[in-house]
């Protein structure tokens, strides 16, 4: 694996690359959050360990950013913010675990196998056309969507499109206005509850995956095949 370290602890650097040497993963580290932020927009990453306190920029404005520009790549935030309130926003933001500092490199290369497995299991696979998951099968030539063998035949063509692009993009978390503008193709000045009435009708149509289409809170939405959504 091939891992970035953005961390400006030179000593929290120096124990993880010991530990990387042992394992036999390449680690880039860099201190400074806006190199950090370059290097992960320049190149390909496995997993990225970002810490929140960061000169240049915080590791949280890394998450968002990364999330913004629909990058996928799994995140593990370090922080020594230990309030279930800071944990929440690093997730929101777009990291997948986090690790509260001091930590054990035994618990953070368990952090980084579970969140690297998680991706590879869930990159949807695309052939001739077809969008493939463990769940689901979707062709976007002939526009058909199979939930677990079954053909799903009412749904609009802006549900289908809606539902294509968000299993196209596991796990990431996209405002309604970035929805609107990516399926819709335009800017959207209207009600933003296009979206939402839209992904309540998937959620009832679909019902055998509803459960994977995710609300997150003062964002938007994400479509996780990996976890129970609450339905609302």
């Amino acid at each position: 694996m091939k891992i970035l370290v953005i961390e400006d602890n030179k000593s929290v650097c120096s124990m993880i690359e010991m530990f990387f040497a042992k394992e036999g993963i390449e680690g880039v580290f860099v201190n400074d959050g806006l190199e950090g932020y370059n290097l992960v927009k320049n190149g390909t990453w496995d997993a990225l360990i970002v810490d929140w306190m960061l000169p240049g920029m915080d590791g949280v404005s890394i998450c968002r950013k990364i999330r913004e520009e629909k990058l996928t790549v799994p995140i593990i935030m370090l922080t020594a913010k230990d309030s279930e309130s800071d944990q929440v926003l690093g997730l929101e933001m777009g990291a997948d675990d986090y690790v509260t500092k001091p930590f054990s490199p035994l618990t953070l290369m368990a952090r980084i196998k579970a969140v690297t497995r998680r991706y590879q299991a869930q990159v949807p696979k695309e052939r001739d056309g077809i969008l493939q998951t463990e769940h689901f099968k979707i062709n976007k030539t002939t526009r058909e969507v199979i939930v677990d063998g079954k053909m799903i035949t009412n749904l609009t063509p802006k549900e289908f499109d809606l539902l294509y692009y968000l299993a196209e993009h596991p796990r990431q978390v996209f405002s309604r206005e970035q929805l609107l503008e990516s399926v819709w193709g335009y800017q959207f000045y209207g009600d933003e509850r296009t979206v939402d009435v839209h992904i309540k009708r998937l959620r009832k149509k679909v019902e055998t995956v509803s459960q994977f289409f995710h609300t997150v809170w003062g964002v938007g939405y994400k479509f996780d095949d990996t976890t129970k959504a609450d339905q609302i």
